[in-house]
């Protein structure tokens, strides 16, 4: 076997193994689950944010509730705060970058609406800040984070931490999470 092939193959085995360690936040993506189901049953919607590789599976989940995951459906309510580049980018320079989300979460966020921060370290400014904001107007809110859950963790409803302190293998397990959930949700919802 070459060297690039034992690679890979060894980079299998690890995600194995990173999979496996998700056991132990079970009960946590199946409360994740219900409260998604329960937002969207009650004519809510859910609203994503993060920043790096984490806004862009923010945009990506929200896509799939908006689009289809696995199945033809109706279009289920989800937008991510990290694509109207003209409010990020005001809003950073009148008001400061870790303002960003949670001054577009306070114009559009209602009572019961789900807010899902993703941040692997958990201590990620703007998304901390968005989760305050969250508590104040009566938006739930969801973490996904990494081992530590950080400050994000300490403000959310609930919390889902990937029990891993590296980056790249927390960001392959939020989005295997994320398509758990996407999963989840169509089965019950649609």
């Amino acid at each position: 076997m070459s060297t690039l092939a034992a690679g890979i193959v060894e980079q299998l085995r690890q995600a194995r193994v990173r999979l496996a360690a998700l056991e132990s936040e079970v009960p946590s993506i199946v409360s994740a689950a219900e409260m998604l189901i329960a937002c969207f049953r009650g004519g809510k919607k859910v609203i994503f944010c993060g920043n790096g590789g984490s806004a862009a599976d923010s945009q990506h989940l929200a896509a799939e509730f908006m689009g289809r995951y696995l199945r033809d459906r109706k279009p289920l309510p989800s937008l991510s705060l990290t694509v109207d580049t003209s409010a990020l980018t005001a809003i950073g320079n009148d008001y400061g970058y870790e303002h960003v989300f949670s001054r577009q979460l306070r114009g559009i966020g209602q009572r019961d609406d789900v807010l899902v921060g993703i941040s692997t370290s958990g201590n990620s400014a703007n998304v901390v800040h968005a989760f305050g904001v969250a508590r104040e107007i009566g938006v739930r809110t969801i973490a996904m984070t990494g081992q530590g859950g950080g400050k994000l963790a300490e403000l959310a409803d609930l919390a889902i931490r990937v029990p891993s302190t590296r980056t790249n293998e927390i960001q392959e397990m939020h989005i295997t999470i994320g398509h758990m959930l996407c999963g989840f949700v169509e089965e019950a919802v649609c």
